[in-house]
């Protein structure tokens, strides 16, 4: 998946993003404030995407939710607190 994201901002900067860091942005947008985890969203190595994400200035938000099951503890649940436009590698406006 290639996406174009433009951060929106005081000095808007435009991102050609492909791969699984493209897919991370898309899916955070997506999700809205809900936010989204590996958990519910299987992905590997999502906190990396998510911090080449952070490098590029998106601003991230982690929150820590406990879980249960055969290996309880904490994950991570990654929302999108910036303002951004994604459009397709065509030009189409993704929602």
């Amino acid at each position: 998946m290639k996406i174009e994201a433009t951060l929106l901002g005081e000095q808007s900067r435009t991102f050609k993003l492909g791969g699984r860091v493209g897919q991370t942005l898309s899916n955070l947008y997506r999700a809205g404030p809900q936010g989204i985890t590996s958990l519910e969203a299987p992905a590997l190595r999502l906190a990396a995407h998510v911090h080449a994400l952070r490098k590029l200035g998106f601003t991230i938000t982690t929150e820590r939710e406990p879980h249960g099951g055969d290996y309880p503890g904490h994950h991570a649940r990654y929302q999108l607190a910036c303002d951004i436009v994604l459009t397709t590698a065509n030009g189409e406006g993704m929602q």
